[in-house]
């Protein structure tokens, strides 16, 4: 993919982000916060699968 297919697929990703947020904000709200909670679980997932392994 070149430079400008990721340039025009950014901005319809934005574009769409921005529309979301204007016709929904609950649910676009709703749907950052699940994507961050994902996001930190998955984060402490990771530590803690390192803390074990230097813990043995």
């Amino acid at each position: 993919m070149g430079p400008k297919a990721k340039k025009i697929i950014t901005i319809i990703v934005l574009a769409f982000f921005v529309y979301a947020v204007f016709t929904s904000p609950d649910k676009a709200a709703d749907i950052v916060s699940n994507i961050w909670g994902v996001l930190v679980d998955g984060f402490n997932a990771i530590l803690q699968f390192f803390s074990s392994l230097l813990n043995r």
